[in-house]
């Protein structure tokens, strides 16, 4: 599941690094299009916050199912551990 939430940040970083480029740009490469270098800034920097924040529960989800799997092999260890010892 961790794996969606780093695939959803890359993407959202990679449309904050086209919208922080399209600020950049002159309006007469951007027909049709806002030509408000701050309307991009502020599209870059909200996509960019939205991806990092993807990013950290992409890591917070994994961390958790990293602890989740090793209490549970801890668990089957202590099991095998008991049955050993009834016998």
């Amino acid at each position: 599941m961790s794996r969606n939430f780093y695939i959803l940040a890359a993407t959202l970083v990679f449309f904050a690094i086209i919208s922080a480029a399209m600020s950049l740009a002159p309006s007469t490469f951007q027909p049709g299009l806002p030509a408000n270098g701050t309307l991009w800034r502020t599209v870059a920097l909200v996509l960019l916050l939205f991806g990092l924040g993807a990013a950290l529960v992409g890591v917070l989800s994994h961390l958790f199912e990293q602890v989740d799997r090793r209490s549970e092999e801890a668990r089957q260890a202590a099991r095998i551990k008991r049955r050993g010892q009834k016998n």
